[in-house]
C-alpha cells in the first residue's frame, strides 16, 4: 500500500524516521564513541607480520606445496629415478658386446634395440612426470582460483544483505511514522531473510573450498589462508591460434613421446636392413611399425590441435561473457539505485526495492563467476600449450 507525498512533505518525514533511528541507536548505547584498538608494541608487531605472512597464499604458493605433497607426483619421482637405474645398467650389461663382436641381427638388437629401449624408458618416464606435473599445476591453480571465488561470493552476498538490512530500517521507520503499511515492513524482513540465508550458503562454500584447496596442496584441512589476490584479475591477452597449435603440438609430452617410438622402430629398420634384408617377414613388420608410429603420431598432433582449439574458443567466450555481464551489472546498479530513490519519495513499494537488489545481486554474482570462468579458461589455454 503507498502513501504518496509530495516532496515538501516528505522531507520532514524523512527526518523524522532518521531522528527516530538515530535515537534509538543513541538509547541502546549511550557512550557510543568509537574506540581505538590498543596499538601494537614494537615486540608484537615483527611477531604479527610473520604470522600475516605465513598465512598468505599465492597461486604460485598453492602449486608449489602441491608439487612437494602430491602422493601421485612422488611415486612418478620413483619410477623416473628406477627408469635411470635401469638404463644404466642395460649399458652396464652391454658394454662387453662391443661393435666388432656383433655379426648377427639378433646380437645387434639386444645390444642397439635394447639400448634404446631402456632410454626412451627413461625419457618417457620423464615425460610422463612433466605431464603429471602440469596437471598438478592445474588443478592447484583451480583449487586456489575456486576459493577466491567463493570467497568474492561470500563477500557479495554480505554486500546484500547489507542493501536489505538498509532497506528494512527505512521500511520501519516509514512504518513509525505512519508513512508505510506492516506490509512494507514485512515484505523488508523477507528479503533480510532471503539474505541471510544466501549468505549461509556462501559461507559454507568458502570452507569446503578452502579444505579441497588444502586437500590438493597437502596441508592441514583446517589451515586458513589470506589469498594473496582480492579479486580475480582479467588478463586479456592478443593470441595466434595457430602459432598457439603448433607451440602446443611441438612441446607437448605426447608428441614428445610419440617421436621417441618412431626413433625406436626406425632404428630396429636400420638394423634389420644392415644384418638382413627388409623384404623378410621381420623387416615387413618391422616397417608398419614405423608407419604405425607416424600414423599414431599425426593423430596426437590432431587431438592436441583440437584441445588448444577449444580451449582458445572458451577463453574467447569467456571473455565476451564478462564485458556483457559488466554492462548488464552496470544497468543494475543504476536501476537499484533509482527504484530506491523512488522509494525514498514516497512513489515505490518495498517489493520494488527488494526485486531490484536481487536483480542487482544476480547480476553482481553472473559478473563474478564470469571473471572466475575466464581465469579458468586461462589456465586450461596455458596447460594445452604444454606450458
Amino acid at each position: 500500500m503507498n502513501f504518496p507525498y509530495s516532496r515538501a512533505k516528505w522531507l520532514p518525514i524523512s527526518l523524522a524516521a532518521l531522528v527516530l533511528t538515530t535515537s534509538a541507536a543513541a538509547a541502546q548505547n549511550p557512550t557510543a564513541i568509537p574506540n581505538k584498538p590498543p596499538a601494537a608494541s614494537e615486540q608484537e608487531k615483527p611477531a604479527a607480520n610473520a604470522e600475516a605472512r605465513q598465512n598468505e597464499l599465492t597461486v604460485e604458493k598453492a602449486i608449489e606445496m602441491a608439487l612437494a605433497n602430491n602422493p601421485d607426483l612422488k611415486a612418478m619421482r620413483l619410477d623416473v629415478e628406477t627408469a635411470n637405474i635401469n638404463a644404466k645398467l642395460v649399458d652396464a650389461q652391454l658394454d662387453d658386446l662391443t661393435e666388432e663382436f656383433i655379426k648377427s641381427l639378433e646380437a645387434a638388437q639386444q645390444k642397439y634395440v635394447n639400448e634404446a629401449k631402456a632410454e626412451m624408458a627413461k625419457k618417457v618416464n620423464q615425460l610422463a612426470l612433466k605431464a603429471l606435473e602440469n596437471q598438478i599445476r592445474l588443478g592447484a591453480q583451480n583449487a586456489y582460483y575456486a576459493l577466491l571465488h567463493a570467497q568474492n561470493e561470500l563477500a557479495l552476498k554480505e554486500q546484500s544483505l547489507k542493501r536489505s538490512q538498509e532497506q528494512l530500517k527505512v521500511a520501519k521507520a516509514g512504518f513509525d511514522v505512519g508513512t508505510r503499511a506492516k506490509t512494507d515492513v514485512l515484505q523488508a524482513e523477507a528479503g533480510v531473510a532471503s539474505a541471510e540465508a544466501a549468505l549461509a550458503v556462501a559461507k559454507s562454500d568458502v570452507e569446503i573450498a578452502r579444505m579441497e584447496l588444502n586437500k590438493f596442496i597437502g596441508a592441514d584441512l583446517d589451515k586458513e589462508w589470506t589469498l594473496a589476490s582480492a579479486d580475480l584479475a582479467i588478463e586479456e591477452k592478443q593470441i595466434d591460434l595457430d602459432q598457439a597449435i603448433a607451440q602446443a603440438q611441438e612441446r607437448r609430452v605426447e608428441v614428445q613421446q610419440k617421436e621417441e617410438e618412431i626413433n625406436v622402430a626406425e632404428l630396429n629398420v636400420e638394423l634389420i636392413e644392415k644384418y638382413t634384408y627388409l623384404g623378410t617377414y621381420q623387416g615387413q613388420m618391422s616397417k608398419r611399425e614405423v608407419e604405425k608410429a607416424k600414423i599414431q603420431l599425426e593423430k596426437t598432433k590432431q587431438d592436441i590441435a583440437v584441445e588448444v582449439s577449444q580451449a582458445y574458443f572458451n577463453l574467447e567466450s569467456a571473455l565476451t561473457a564478462i564485458h556483457a555481464y559488466e554492462k548488464a551489472k552496470a544497468s543494475a546498479e543504476e536501476n537499484y539505485r533509482l527504484t530506491k530513490l523512488r522509494y525514498e519519495n514516497g512513489l515505490g513499494t518495498t517489493l520494488e526495492v527488494i526485486q531490484a537488489e536481487e536483480e542487482l545481486s544476480n547480476r553482481e554474482n553472473q559478473y563474478q563467476q564470469a571473471i572466475h570462468n575466464y581465469n579458468l579458461a586461462l589456465v586450461a589455454f596455458e596447460n594445452a600449450l604444454g606450458i
